[in-house]
């Protein structure tokens, strides 16, 4: 299935359910809003895949922004990339990694990053292998309770 672009309302709220899996802490019905703010203010841009088992919701997201930062120069950064449980292991999150990928080589983009939670071995799995390398660890100080 080709990578696709959510920008419309009904296009965001397809990928609700693979932000959730991702994100728990936000409700469905949020998702929308937030995804359009960030869109605006951050230049958050979503891309998902469907399933042809069920082409009206996502069955991989990935959420990302062009930056640009002492370190490193021009980038891309992953902020969410999910891959409902249904649907794991169907080589969607690499298609998703590829696309990104390919953008930022056309834009002349020095770099693809990410970050992710220290637990999560599956994920870390798979960015190893698609050549993705350790740089550095990442440090929160949060500053509400129960926000992270």
């Amino acid at each position: 299935m080709p990578v696709q672009y959510a920008n419309s309302d009904e296009q965001i709220n397809a990928c609700a359910d693979a932000i959730v899996a991702l994100r728990p802490m936000l409700k469905k019905d949020e998702v929308l809003a937030q995804v359009k703010a960030m869109q605006d203010t951050d230049g958050y841009m979503l891309v998902y895949i469907t399933d042809e088992s069920d082409p009206s919701r996502a069955a991989a997201i990935a959420g990302f922004r062009r930056l640009h930062k002492l370190l490193g120069g021009p980038h891309f950064y992953i902020d969410d990339l999910s891959t409902l449980p249904e649907f794991q292991g169907k080589g969607y999150a690499k298609q998703l990694l590829d696309h990104i990928r390919e953008l930022a080589v056309k834009q002349g983009l020095h770099s693809v990053r990410l970050s992710s939670g220290h637990g999560n071995s599956h994920a870390h799995r798979l960015y190893l292998n698609y050549g993705f390398y350790i740089s550095a660890h990442n440090f929160m100080l949060p500053l509400q309770e129960g926000r992270i």
